[in-house]
């Protein structure tokens, strides 16, 4: 059996085996499709246990660690209250409806501190890492985009969740070029860690 007819059979396992390991992992709450962001840090509410380099490979790459956490899937997050907003993008220069929950919704599911200095560190599937504030992500209306143009963001473009806001709104944003607007706006977004200042 080659590696890639190896890979597809674990990948297939895993998948058939996710809802046994949620059912036995001690946390009710795990997430029933597969978990698409994981949040931790100084959060309240956690459905996961520590970190586990063997399993946890991509995580453990970026340097995240963390004793519990909670992980969210697809179908949670569409459960939110879902907003639209219209930002030109830096990549075509066009204007794009990107649909999504509020980060701040998400944020306050898991029982992340409300003080506007909570930091925030959002990490991206290729590594680029980026921390702001509670603060600034009020005020620049974060939403966790899921779809494009009524379209999903698939995984390998710029899914399936970007950390977006509409940057043509925002007095200090909309005067600067394109490729200056989006720098806390990660694309493949996949962890945060929360941190009380």
């Amino acid at each position: 059996m080659n590696k890639r007819q190896f890979l597809t059979h674990a990948a297939i396992l895993g998948a058939s085996a996710t809802p046994a390991f949620a059912a036995q992992s001690g946390h009710p709450e795990c997430a029933a499709a597969p978990v698409v962001l994981t949040i931790s840090g100084a959060i309240k509410r956690h459905n996961r246990g520590a970190l586990d380099p063997a399993f946890d490979q991509l995580l453990a790459r970026h340097q995240v660690k963390f004793s519990e956490a909670y992980g969210v899937d697809l179908p949670w997050i569409a459960s939110l209250p879902i907003v639209t907003i219209k930002p030109t993008t830096e990549y075509d220069s066009r204007a794009h409806a990107l649909s999504g929950p509020l980060l701040t919704d998400l944020l306050k599911h898991v029982g992340a501190p409300e003080a506007g200095s909570t930091q925030i560190v959002m990490h991206a599937v290729d590594g680029y890492a980026v921390m702001t504030t509670l603060d600034k992500v009020r005020a620049y209306r974060f939403i966790v985009a899921t779809q494009m143009d009524g379209k999903p963001l698939p995984l390998g473009g710029v899914g399936p969740l970007w950390a977006i806001y509409d940057a043509d709104n925002i007095a200090e944003l909309s005067g600067k070029p394109l490729k200056d607007r989006f720098e806390l706006s990660p694309w493949g977004l996949y962890h945060m860690q929360i941190t009380e200042a």
